[in-house]
């Protein structure tokens, strides 16, 4: 269980509350990377304690089994002819002997390998101790499975006789005392650790609960505000830490605030729009009733069918730039689309309004059908290609020409090379002054002095849906007659599959 998980439930069910179950705690990963060192250095610090304990209280008992070793040595005596004895009296014997907690042994052994004095159980040193000649040395070993300290030192007295060998003198003794001092050093040392470090977690819980606080005082802040007040959070009312969320927060605030006007004006104008032939279609369903002759009574039906007509155009448009609209949050949804199948089913749905017209109405692909291929939405393409030749076929005049075209092109630009697709649908009807180009692209927008029917929003949701699969539409005037051209470029990925 994390330790976090712990130290929160001393927060309450107040707090708990304000988070789902499952939720995310900053809290409480703040804690765990504060604790967590803390608890894994507190195991290494007592493992690094233990070993300093143990180097300290080598310290005062190597320096007694120091003054044992020299003052056996002075009782070792070297003759002239090399040999060596020893005058111990049987006080300094029992003195080895005296020590009550740990086992003393020692060693005299002269220059020849003999055993002169003491126990046979000390091992010889596996080091040279030539170059350590009149100092004592220290090492570890163990007799019969205890742990040993032994000091050693190599005396050399110049005799007649085998003058560059040395005599050795030996004194160990077992490891109680040590242990058991360097076990008091390490209590005086975790002892007061065990109160210190729960303090210390209650002060870190403590010193971040109060540094969060200005975060509970945001949230009230923020809860407090009406469902409809969008306005921004001052960034110098929050820590410096938080500030950088707040700006983002605000940004996404104004964006929401911008989109929601957007989305009023737009319910406003529909509403506005909808309400005209609605009106006309009661108007005309009110004369039919009234007309007592066949004739005129058709008549008034077929008006208000053709009203009925125009609000089904006018509403499937305004669901068509909805969808485009909601469609921007779903990129994912976009999908393999054939253009050329594509196009040609839209330009075989408007070939009866063509035909009413008179209208010769074409496809043009530029090169082979198997390379227009994009990314994108089926159904919003679909409704882009459906706009623009429904568009053209209403503003070009009876007998005229309206041509689809679709081309692939390379665009070679400085550091780059991208190949991207080009819808082009070209009428010889009376074009859009410079001017008013801009404003087209306007929801509702209507050139005036237009006699074609229409809603203003073909070319808005043209716009929409190119923008959402990250193309761009632009007008331009036919170059050898009157007329437009609508143009739409789509930027194609290289790694496509064709």
């Amino acid at each position: 269980m994390r330790l976090s998980r712990v130290l929160l439930g001393l927060r309450g069910s107040s707090a708990a509350s304000n988070g789902s179950g499952g939720s995310y705690s900053l809290f409480g990963e703040i804690l765990d990377w504060m604790l967590a060192p803390l608890l894994f250095l507190w195991p290494i610090s007592i493992i690094l304690t233990y070993d300093v304990a143990l180097h300290i209280a080598d310290q005062p008992y190597d320096q007694a089994l120091a003054d044992q070793v020299r003052a056996l040595s002075r009782q070792v005596v070297t003759a002239d002819d090399g040999s060596v004895s020893i005058e111990l009296s049987s006080s300094a014997s029992r003195l080895l002997r005296s020590d009550t907690e740990d086992t003393i042994y020692y060693q005299i052994v002269a220059p020849d390998g003999h055993l002169v004095a003491g126990d046979t159980e000390i091992p010889p040193p596996e080091e040279d101790l030539a170059q350590n000649v009149g100092h004592i040395v220290f090492r570890d070993a163990d007799i019969h499975g205890e742990d040993l300290r032994i000091a050693t030192l190599a005396m050399r007295r110049e005799t007649r006789v085998e003058p560059s060998h040395y005599t050795l003198v030996q004194v160990a003794e077992t490891r109680n005392k040590r242990s058991r001092l360097s076990s008091r050093i390490v209590s005086g040392v975790l002892l007061p650790q065990f109160a210190i470090i729960p303090l210390a977690v209650l002060l870190v819980w403590f010193g971040l609960s109060r540094g969060i606080a200005p975060l509970g005082g945001l949230q009230a802040r923020i809860r407090e505000r009406r469902s409809g007040d969008l306005s921004p959070i001052a960034p110098e009312s929050v820590p410096e830490e938080v500030r950088p969320l707040i700006v983002a927060f605000n940004d996404m605030m104004a964006r929401l605030d911008s989109l929601l006007h957007a989305q009023q004006h737009f319910i406003a104008d529909a509403a506005h729009q909808m309400r005209t032939p609605l009106a006309g279609l009661k108007m005309q369903i009110e004369l039919a009733a009234s007309e007592s002759e066949p004739a005129q009574m058709r008549a008034a039906m077929q008006r208000a069918r053709q009203g009925a007509e125009r609000a089904a155009r006018l509403i499937n448009q305004l669901l068509s730039l909805a969808r485009a609209e909601a469609s921007s949050e779903n990129v994912h949804s976009f999908a393999h689309v054939d253009m050329a199948q594509l196009v040609r089913e839209s330009v075989s749905d408007c070939v009866p309004l063509a035909l009413r017209k008179g209208i010769d109405l074409g496809v043009d692909f530029a090169s082979e059908e198997n390379g227009f291929h994009l990314q994108g939405n089926e159904v919003l393409l679909r409704e882009l290609v459906t706009n623009l030749v429904d568009n053209a076929i209403k503003y070009t005049p009876a007998g005229g020409q309206v041509t689809v075209a679709l081309e692939c092109q390379w665009l070679v630009l400085p550091d780059t090379e991208n190949e991207r697709l080009i819808l082009n649908v070209t009428d010889n009807g009376p074009g859009i002054a410079a001017e008013e180009r801009g404003k087209v692209f306007q929801r509702f927008y209507r050139v005036l002095g237009n006699a074609a029917e229409g809603s203003g929003l073909g070319l808005a949701i043209v716009r929409e849906v190119a923008e959402l699969h990250g193309g761009e539409v632009s007008l331009h005037e036919v170059a050898y007659a009157a007329g437009l051209r609508v143009q739409v470029v789509f930027p194609l990925k290289p790694g496509r599959q064709q």
